[in-house]
């Protein structure tokens, strides 16, 4: 029996001043779940969930508090394709503060990205379906940090409230 695989790189969209999670989930009911996360997380932030289903109907489900994020997380469900996968914009809000809880979310397997940088996702087809191998989250490094960028790494992270 011989099988072939095709592999596809997909960019996702993120509009300006926005983040992009990227997870995959096992149950239809993983937009309503986030959903409470996202909206019980922060009163002022703006988002929007896209979830291919995988079975049944094999629709996109999606929800969220802002139309066009909404939009784009289901342009961007839709070039991925794949089963089970989700994805969620995020504006006035950030992923670092509601990562956590998605992943308390019992029905999500996993976190493939949370961020603001251009988003690739590598997706391999099959005569099954689609399914995501890996993402290519932002540049490659241009080197190592020294003493000085250290030094301001950790005032910035100070600054900002997320360190003490």
């Amino acid at each position: 029996m011989e099988y072939e695989i095709k592999l596809d790189l997909v960019s996702l969209d993120i509009p300006e001043g926005c983040n992009i999670i990227v997870g995959q989930s096992h149950f239809i009911k993983t937009v309503e779940d986030l959903y409470e996360v996202l909206a019980s997380s922060t009163p002022t932030g703006k988002f929007g969930i896209a979830f291919c289903e995988a079975s049944g109907k094999r629709l996109i489900r999606w929800d969220g508090n802002d139309e066009e994020l909404t939009k784009v997380a289901i342009k961007n469900a839709e070039k991925i394709g794949a089963g089970h996968t989700f994805v969620i914009l995020l504006k006035d809000m950030y992923p670092i503060n509601v990562l956590n809880d998605i992943k308390d979310v019992e029905e999500v397997c996993r976190i493939y990205a949370a961020t603001a940088n251009p988003l690739q996702v590598i997706v391999a087809e099959t005569d099954q379906g689609r399914g995501i191998i890996g993402v290519v989250d932002g540049f490659t490094p241009m080197g190592v940090e020294d003493g000085s960028e250290k030094d301001e790494r950790r005032d910035f992270l100070r600054k900002i409230g997320y360190k003490r």
